[in-house]
């Protein structure tokens, strides 16, 4: 962020320094039309290359690594008595996807970038408004063991309505052994933090909708 602002500070100088230029040029160029014909300064000017050449896109040291959502732990929902009845349904959530990028040069550490989609909601047992859920992000070697894992917490007010949508951004740093440590390497996993019944639930492929326990809207009479 600092180095962002310093970038923009003296952008701003330049700008300022340009259009200072500039306007002590004018006067001078008014002259000159006023005498007739296209002054030398303006000539010069038009056989000119641009200034500002495009950015050129550098492209990372080598591929990302793999996003993911754990299946144990993409869902959560909440069983008043462990009994799977949408009369006991609390609180529930779902992590509905995730993009990402990352970026790294040379030996640089691998940065990722996610945006997390969560859509929530709240059952007939859900007792108020709010509740914060909770989630983590792992980094693993792939296919192998986990190196890191970080929870954490994320606040949702339903403001009176049964369901809630949230995307959250999030950004991780993956050390490199070496320059030649590609991030084809890893994986990133991310899911709720559940109990070990709720993980049991979602291996089964069981599910309820946002919605679940609500009463139906009373279809018009006829």
């Amino acid at each position: 962020m600092r180095l962002a602002t310093v970038a923009l500070a003296a952008l701003a100088v330049f700008a300022s320094t340009g259009a200072h230029a500039q306007m002590q040029g004018q006067g001078q160029r008014e002259r000159d039309r006023s005498a007739g014909g296209q002054s030398e300064e303006e000539s010069r000017e038009s056989r000119r290359p641009p200034r500002i050449a495009p950015l050129r896109s550098v492209p990372n040291a080598g591929p990302c690594p793999f996003v993911k959502i754990l299946y144990d732990a993409a869902r959560f929902v909440e069983l008043e008595g462990g009994r799977a009845a949408a009369a006991n349904v609390g609180y529930t959530g779902e992590i509905e996807g995730v993009s990402a990028g990352c970026a790294y040069q040379s030996d640089e550490p691998i940065s990722v970038q996610m945006d997390i989609l969560f859509n929530l909601g709240r059952g007939p047992q859900a007792d108020g408004d709010q509740r914060t859920y909770r989630y983590w992000i792992a980094v693993t070697e792939r296919n192998e063991a986990v190196l890191a894992k970080e929870y954490f917490d994320l606040p949702v007010n339903f403001e009176g309505a049964a369901t809630a949508s949230v995307t959250e951004e999030q950004s991780i740093i993956i050390p490199r052994a070496t320059a030649e440590t590609s991030g084809g390497n890893f994986e990133v996993l991310i899911g709720f933090d559940v109990t070990p019944e709720m993980a049991e639930f979602n291996r089964t492929g069981s599910r309820f909708r946002m919605t679940a326990g609500q009463a139906a809207a009373t279809p018009p009479a006829e």
